[in-house]
């Protein structure tokens, strides 16, 4: 075993971008800690990094316990001495009106997203202040630019971590080898929203243009060598970073009557809670679906037209 190779734990490994995430680091030879909430998944992740040529250990845990996180830390430790790095990768979701869905669904996703970063973040952050180097990866989405409509408290996490990697970083200015990045993929083709809570009546599906899980993963692994604070990733996430600068009341309206229209036209399907409060079946890291379609195309061109319109309209009324 190579006692130079980085010592990476990774959170939500058993699917999606998780999984391509776990490939990735196994491709780099990296000493891997995978943890999930379903131990026969995470042993099998564990199975295909040893085949590409990599040490995986297995540690059940579920996020938004700390003292369950605090452990992860410690048997990453008692394993292989150090952590080196450390991502921060769950999210769960829930689709509906706010006031439709159980309190209880929205209360487990921001504990889910939110409280089971910061559960992460504490953990990695006391052993990177003892080593005065390390580094933590918070998995975001566009979600902390682009606010949802009928997807209330993913939001809420997902802005809420973005202000929380912010002051992060600023309390961390006088340790220059303690990196906090922090990553917005676009939409991407994974289970992710078939997993999620589902309170509309409707049959979810993503709009393309999806990005590929193993592109997420590469831009990870990128981080590894030059950490950087904010990594968009897709030219969706760049829009709706844009977006959001300049008139993000504007865009959220549009986005709803979007949504609102087109979830009246989707398929009936029965109301679930997802992968809230138990495992998902599926650990696949495709979600299967098309991953472009001239009319996805066309929607992604507008939101870079409209963000660049508004970003020159905005410096026009600003001169």
């Amino acid at each position: 075993m190579d006692g130079s190779a980085p010592v990476i734990v990774l959170t939500g490994a058993s699917s999606g971008i998780g999984r391509a995430t776990a490939w990735a680091l196994a491709g780099q030879r990296a000493r891997l800690v995978l943890s999930a909430r379903d131990r026969y998944a995470l042993e099998l992740v564990a199975s295909e990094c040893h085949q590409i040529g990599a040490p995986a250990e297995v540690v059940v845990a579920d996020v938004t316990d700390s003292k369950a996180v605090n452990e992860l830390a410690q048997a990453a430790i008692d394993r292989f001495g150090q952590i080196d790095v450390w991502i921060n990768n769950v999210g769960v979701g829930v689709v509906g009106p706010f006031d439709i869905a159980p309190i209880e669904a929205h209360r487990r996703v921001i504990e889910s997203n939110l409280i089971g970063h910061m559960n992460g973040a504490h953990a990695a952050l006391r052993h990177f202040r003892q080593r005065r180097r390390g580094t933590l990866i918070n998995m975001i989405s566009l979600g902390g630019w682009w606010s949802t409509p009928y997807a209330a408290a993913y939001t809420a996490s997902k802005f809420g971590l973005r202000g929380f990697g912010q002051s992060l970083r600023a309390e961390l200015t006088d340790m220059p080898d303690i990196h906090v990045c922090d990553v917005y993929p676009a939409l991407v083709d994974t289970a992710g929203v078939s997993h999620g809570a589902n309170y509309t009546g409707r049959k979810l599906k993503p709009l393309p243009p999806l990005l590929d899980p193993r592109t997420v993963a590469a831009k990870v692994v990128s981080l590894l060598r030059d950490p950087r604070p904010t990594v968009p990733v897709g030219a969706v996430a760049h829009a709706a970073r844009f977006s959001q600068a300049v008139a993000p009341e504007l865009r959220s309206r549009a986005i709803g009557r979007f949504l609102g229209l087109a979830l009246t036209r989707a398929k009936p399907e029965a109301e679930s809670d997802g992968n809230l409060f138990t495992p998902s079946q599926n650990h696949d890291v495709d979600g299967g679906y098309h991953r472009k379609s001239p009319a996805g195309l066309m929607i992604g061109m507008a939101a870079l037209g409209l963000a660049g319109a508004l970003w020159f309209g905005a410096r026009a009324v600003r001169r």
